[in-house]
């Protein structure tokens, strides 16, 4: 009997370096511009701006890292932050120089919006660069028994008020700002139907969401625990209105004690993923989810990482 055994044939160990992201603040290289003094004057305009509190933080941790590739490549610094040729050229390189780095391409496109505004506020308006691709897939949802572990990890923490911003979130579709910004007037349940007022949503709308059965008696149980204080804040602490901060930290506790990396908006996506695949239509989807447009709706009927994993499995060849 003979051996048939193939020869495998090993690739050659790659020895290039991943390229480290540089965060550090410099001064003036290869051209007259401080940029050390221009991150200063970033910084100062960034904190007078009415962006959000992470937004800011994140587009100056981009920036500098930005400044900081400029000042190592140590040419071109100048014609960079002054010239539009120049820093189309140079966000260009840049982009590289992150492919390079192994970033995923969100993460690109992160980079690129805050050279966008840092370019915004040195008067020479956005680069021209394209965006990364996205794969189209459908926002990250929880299956059905990671939908289950979750609300029975809050049942074992015991705590009525976090089981019934949950089920706002993840039964109703509130965003975490829409969930802490409830006033207890803003929900109206009886012994079958239930619904929710959205006074400030996304863009200063509002809607009117209707709540199932599970959402209705959670919700109910923390009317009936809620101490009598004089906020008008549905959900308080202290006798004040609970901040998203907190909020925030309750549905990752949660995620924790699950065994699920949760979010708020993974909550969301969960909600708006589960009508859509019920055969919802989008326009109720999006009138009940609070978008602006159709689009956005449709995404949540585009494949998740899931569905593509099983159509290869079930596509498999058995030998």
């Amino acid at each position: 009997m003979s051996d048939n055994k193939s020869t495998v044939r090993r690739r050659p160990a790659r020895n290039r370096a991943r390229p480290r992201l540089r965060v550090i603040e410099a001064g003036p290289a290869g051209g007259t511009v401080d940029t050390a003094e221009l991150l200063a004057d970033y910084r100062r305009e960034l904190e007078r701006s009415p962006l959000a509190a992470n937004t800011r933080t994140a587009y100056g941790r981009q920036v500098r890292r930005y400044l900081g590739w400029l000042d190592d490549r140590a040419e071109g610094v100048d014609a960079a932050l002054s010239d539009p040729l120049g820093r189309d050229f140079a966000v260009r390189d840049y982009r590289s120089y992150l492919r390079d780095a192994h970033l995923s391409a969100a993460s690109i496109n992160a980079a690129l919006a805050g050279l966008d505004h840092l370019y915004r506020f040195l008067e020479l308006g956005p680069p021209i660069v394209r965006r990364e691709q996205l794969a189209a897939l459908a926002p990250r949802a929880l299956s059905e028994a990671e939908l289950r572990s979750v609300f029975r990890a809050a049942e074992r923490r015991g705590n009525a008020r976090d089981r019934a911003a949950l089920a706002l979130m993840a039964l109703a579709g509130l965003r975490i700002a829409e969930v802490a910004g409830l006033d207890v007037d803003d929900v109206a349940l009886s012994a079958r139907k239930g619904h929710v007022v959205v006074r400030h949503g996304k863009g200063d709308t509002s809607r009117t969401v209707p709540l199932g059965a599970l959402a209705r008696e959670l919700v109910e149980d923390w009317k009936q625990e809620r101490p009598a204080v004089s906020s008008p804040a549905l959900f308080i602490t202290a006798g004040h209105r609970l901040s998203i901060r907190s909020l925030d930290r309750a549905v990752r506790l949660t995620g924790d004690l699950a065994g699920v990396p949760l979010s708020a908006h993974v909550l969301r996506h969960t909600f708006v993923t589960r009508l859509v695949r019920s055969g919802v239509d989008v326009v109720t989807v999006a009138e009940l989810a609070g978008h602006r447009t159709l689009e956005t709706t449709r995404r949540y009927s585009l494949p998740s990482e899931a569905d593509r994993q099983a159509a290869v499995e079930n596509a498999a060849l058995e030998l």
